[in-house]
């Protein structure tokens, strides 16, 4: 309780600091939660350098809104939620210039359990970033972020029929991934 305590209280040091715009306050608040930001940033973009955009864009929000935190949970969602709209944000711009639109209809399969555990984060995180940009926004928001696809719809500005959509193939996609890495691997244990 007293290590819970101890962070509450910090983070309210480093809350008050950057409300009163201290930078040595933001720098620390920077420090403290950029690297678990950055992870959320990678897994909506391509690359590391989007990546580093979104997450700089993200906390220039987070500084400038911070007054508007309401402390109803910890800083660290607060922060993460900016960062995933952030991302958004980007990805919409990203879109809108391409002016790409496509629907996919794929057909309903039932819910297949992958086995993560095999892989480290960096594994999958690459995984993720091969996927479509539509693929990997909907596999973020629903399988890691935990947002519906009525949520997602909205977000996207999509239909929630695209979400279930685009969520069923990122597996199917991230799915093949796994199995072709799983053959190759079988393949040189058999050499």
């Amino acid at each position: 309780m007293k290590i819970f305590t101890r962070q509450l209280s910090e983070d309210d040091e480093l809350i008050a600091g950057c409300i009163a715009g201290k930078r040595d306050m933001q720098r620390r608040l920077y420090d403290k939660y950029a690297a678990r930001m950055m992870a959320v940033c990678l897994r909506y973009s391509k690359t590391s350098f989007e990546a580093e955009d979104v997450l700089q864009e993200g906390f220039v929000k987070v500084f400038n809104n911070i007054q508007n935190f309401k402390r109803d949970c910890p800083i660290e969602f607060w922060i993460r939620k900016i960062m995933v709209n952030t991302a958004l944000k980007h990805h919409r711009q990203k879109m809108h210039v391409s002016s790409v639109a496509e629907v996919e209809q794929v057909e309903k399969h039932p819910e297949e359990e992958f086995i993560f555990s095999n892989y480290g984060f960096e594994e999958l995180l690459a995984m993720i970033q091969q996927l479509a940009p539509r693929y990997q926004l909907v596999f973020n928001l629903y399988a890691i972020e935990g947002y519906t696809h009525k949520e997602i719809a909205a977000q996207l500005d999509i239909s929630e029929g695209t979400s279930k959509s685009q969520y069923s193939r990122a597996r199917a996609i991230l799915k093949e991934m796994i199995e072709s890495k799983e053959r190759k691997y079988n393949e040189k244990i058999i050499r």
